[in-house]
């Protein structure tokens, strides 16, 4: 027998009040041991993730990120980490999940941004990060809490206009990708087959592909893994039905037509997308 999901309650205005507070109170308490983890001083901190975006809820955690020019490499043995990591301990404690911090070098980080900004830059792949991790999106939706050369406040204002350069490579690049994949014999030949390892993976890389081309089409940073849909509903220029048709796609009809009808979706989706960029 199905049983619905269960979904909580939300929380009274008290509880809120409350766990902001305590919000405060963690970052209060934890930003100095994060900024005493960078080797030679001028540690930066910040928020980044679903709380940065202004889209967490109570089952979001904190994700902190840790700037400086160098870290200790021999973490178990660090003062400063062990403070980090019992302070950390704490607040999960209290039901205050911290997903650890994510130490950065200035220069790097400089590095592959101005690769960005160029139209050149790389996705780098983590087990966290389904599609790859975008640096453009963190950078300019994380929340700076300490920033003491101001270098983190200089990238965002970097990213403050949508690089024109990053958005016609990401718009050229991943048109080329929908563009092979509506005309492949292989797509065809496997919905026939119903091979469904293939179809559910392909299934998923032509959503990200697709919403990697609305969202530079629109001078929006992509959101990364998380919200994708939801955020896309507010942006201004989109295809005809965009969520419906979307959400259509991604839960194609378990009937034995369903996968040829997905198929056609996303051509007709990726026949739209050619009108709007050309626009």
């Amino acid at each position: 027998m199905l049983t619905s999901p269960s979904i909580d309650p939300p929380p009274s205005a008290e509880t809120r009040d409350a766990d902001a507070a305590l919000e405060v109170e963690l970052i209060a308490e934890m930003t100095p041991l994060i900024a005493d983890l960078a080797v030679e001083g001028n540690g930066a901190v910040a928020l980044g993730g679903s709380r940065a975006k202004g889209r967490s809820d109570a089952r979001s955690d904190y994700d902190f990120r840790v700037y400086a020019d160098g870290f200790e490499q021999d973490r178990r043995n660090s003062m400063s980490w062990n403070r980090f990591d019992a302070a950390m301990a704490g607040w999960e404690a209290r039901g205050f999940r911290t997903d650890g911090v994510w130490p950065r070098v200035y220069a790097n980080v400089q590095r592959d941004l101005s690769a960005w900004l160029a139209g050149s830059g790389t996705l780098k792949t983590f087990e966290w990060t389904i599609w790859g991790y975008h640096l453009p999106t963190d950078i300019f939706h994380q929340q700076i809490i300490s920033d003491p050369r101001g270098t983190l406040a200089g990238w965002k204002e970097q990213l403050a206009t949508y690089p024109d350069a990053m958005r016609d490579a990401l718009v050229s690049q991943n048109m080329e990708i929908l563009r092979y994949w509506a005309t492949d014999y292989h797509y065809a030949s496997k919905v026939a087959r119903r091979d469904l390892v293939f179809l559910v993976g392909l299934t998923g890389k032509l959503a990200n592909t697709i919403l990697q081309v609305v969202f530079a089409h629109n001078r929006t940073y992509f959101p990364g893994d998380g919200w994708n849909l939801a955020m896309a509903e507010e942006l201004p220029r989109l295809p005809p039905d965009f969520l419906a048709r979307m959400t259509a796609f991604l839960e194609p009809d378990r009937d034995p037509g369903g996968w040829e009808r997905q198929r056609m979706q996303v051509i007709e989706i990726i026949s739209d997308l050619e009108v709007l960029t050309a626009e």
